[in-house]
């Protein structure tokens, strides 16, 4: 019962420094720019993406022709002086306004990912310090494993994708230390 109150705390805490951090401060927007002209982008999706929702990469490459030397030195070269894209498309649109249902997804991963976090520092039951530093490493480890392969592989900005480490490690932080010191209540502290 203890791991899941933390776990509770723990998404409730990310879950407001996630509105802080992007509504107050800005961190989720770093990075992310308005286009030149959104419209013609936009009318030209259907056109050149076709109907399937998903993530695509441009210039791209079939991976069924990665063994043809041809294809793959046509691809180097082109990728060379063409813009790229990484593009999530939604082909029917969505309306991004309607926050509801992303709110509630936000939370329950912020909450599901503090569970997580909360039953790791329960293993630990050793310190308020030991668990915060828990918290922290796993932090660092999740941006690790994530954005910056993500930023080598996708070209995510670097500024986006230090954003992202910046409102991770605080928030992990904050969530973590309210975290360690509820299961470390009643708990003789060790430092």
């Amino acid at each position: 019962m203890r791991v899941l109150v933390a776990g509770l705390i723990g998404g409730i805490v990310m879950f407001i420094w996630g509105a802080v951090a992007h509504m107050a401060l800005g961190l989720g927007s770093i990075g992310i720019h308005q286009p030149a002209n959104e419209d013609v982008v936009l009318s030209s999706l259907h056109q050149g993406l076709g109907t399937q929702s998903g993530v695509y990469i441009l210039p791209s490459v079939d991976p069924n022709k990665m063994s043809d030397q041809a294809v793959i030195k046509a691809y180097s070269e082109k990728s060379k002086t063409s813009p790229y894209a990484w593009v999530v498309y939604l082909p029917q649109g969505e309306d991004m306004m309607q926050m509801g249902p992303q709110l509630g997804r936000q939370w329950a991963s912020d909450t599901l990912s503090a569970l997580v976090l909360a039953f790791v520092m329960s293993l630990a039951a050793v310190s308020f310090t030991r668990r915060l530093v828990i918290a922290v490493a796993l932090a660092v480890f999740a941006w690790l494993s994530t954005m910056v392969p993500y930023w080598n592989w996708y070209r995510f900005p670097l500024d986006f994708t230090l954003s992202a480490f910046v409102e991770q490690w605080i928030g992990w932080l904050i969530a973590g230390a309210a975290m360690a010191w509820w299961l470390g209540r009643g708990e003789q502290t060790k430092a």
